[in-house]
């Protein structure tokens, strides 16, 4: 981040997804506010409907959520142009529109009862995201378009996270379908050896051990351990975007400085040992205590339990799309994932588009993503 002055126009403005990209282009734009079972103030943006659409009372409009990934928020569906960005598209489009915020992002640090700068604001992974915030975003979605169940999409943690929740049978009567861009899941043959060695070192544990909570991808402790992996020789740090998430082929200058101008998100240190446990161990677990005294504790069994994808109802409609560049759901993890949903899962409802060019970013903000992409996914929502 540190040379971004050099290769970015610095931003004309205080970074407001309503305020200075919604309404920069003409979009209406709301804030709701969620508060989660565990206490967490979550906020959703929404944009009801399209620019030119004079007709904002008109609720035949199907609502749509999109489901942000890993160290991002919201903001990452809107940072392209309209003719770019999907949540414009998809207002454009004629659905309504809904951004989801999870814990710990800039707009949703608010708690009942915490800050966050309290070590127990951060005792979380993204289980609680699967188990808290998806239900609770997607249940005030459903209830403010009446009762209207919701087009799901999300993208990499996002969608691991609506793959837990079906593989428990849960929020399954609030979803109309779902949509996974780079879906995450299985991680133990991840490509980036970035993501890798951190994982192999116990790099998140150390951390947590010496009392670190907040994980600011631009901060002080993002730095201590970008200078313990960069070290290592066969780690390439000169462009850190690429060794996490893979090469991207389709992202422009204006995009890409926008993204990195005001995307970076904080989550907790405990989500990244949770996900560091998934790419040192095969399966889909709960977070692991540690020890069996721990786990049993919280699980009532001594190894932490295993979230069943097989057991995710064939009927659901889903949309999954994965690139051949992809580190993070890289082409070998992913296609055991769709191993385990294809097998059984009833034809009519799931479609599978693979893009050999697409890495992880590309998916989101890629200049060709409304032709590659979008457009199959739209025409996917209208037939379900």
């Amino acid at each position: 981040m540190d040379d971004i002055g050099q290769r970015c126009p610095p931003s004309p403005h205080p970074f407001s997804m309503c305020k200075s990209e919604a309404a920069a282009f003409g979009y209406p734009c709301e804030d709701h506010k969620v508060t989660t079972e565990d206490g967490y103030i979550l906020s959703l943006k929404r944009i009801p409907h399209g620019r030119f659409d004079t007709n904002s009372t008109n609720n035949t409009r199907q609502p749509v959520l999109l489901f942000h990934g890993l160290m991002v928020d919201g903001v990452s569906w809107l940072l392209g142009t309209p003719k770019q960005s999907l949540g414009f598209l998809l207002a454009d489009g004629g659905f309504d529109v809904w951004f989801a915020n999870t814990r710990g992002t800039n707009t949703s640090r608010n708690h009942t009862s915490l800050s966050p700068k309290d070590p127990a604001y951060w005792n979380w992974t993204w289980d609680e995201i699967a188990a808290y915030d998806l239900p609770s975003v997607l249940e005030l979605v459903y209830n403010h378009t009446g009762g209207q169940k919701v087009h799901y999409i999300g993208h990499s943690l996002g969608t691991l996270i609506i793959l837990a929740a079906f593989s428990e049978h849960k929020v399954l009567h609030l979803v109309r379908s779902a949509v996974l861009l780079c879906p995450i899941a299985y991680l133990s043959r991840t490509k980036s050896k970035l993501t890798r060695l951190a994982a192999e070192i116990f790099l998140a544990e150390a951390f947590h051990f010496l009392g670190y909570h907040e994980f600011n991808p631009v901060g002080p402790v993002a730095h201590e351990i970008l200078i313990q992996v960069c070290g290592n020789p066969e780690i390439d740090c000169y462009d850190l975007f690429s060794a996490v998430a893979g090469p991207d082929c389709c992202l422009n200058t204006s995009t890409t400085c926008a993204f990195l101008q005001h995307a970076p998100q904080s989550t907790s240190i405990k989500n990244l040992v949770h996900l560091s446990q998934m790419v040192r161990h095969q399966g889909i677990r709960r977070y692991d205590y540690g020890n069996a005294k721990d786990n049993m504790k919280h699980y009532n069994q001594p190894r932490p339990p295993l979230y069943n994808l097989s057991s995710i109802p064939t009927h659901v409609p889903m949309f999954l799309t994965h690139g051949g560049q992809d580190f993070l759901g890289d082409v070998p993890d992913t296609r055991h994932l769709l191993r385990t949903l294809v097998r059984s899962h009833d034809s009519d409802n799931i479609e599978v588009l693979y893009v050999p060019d697409y890495a992880h970013a590309d998916f989101v903000i890629g200049f060709n993503a409304p032709q590659l992409v979008y457009a199959p996914m739209v025409d996917f929502f209208q037939r379900h």
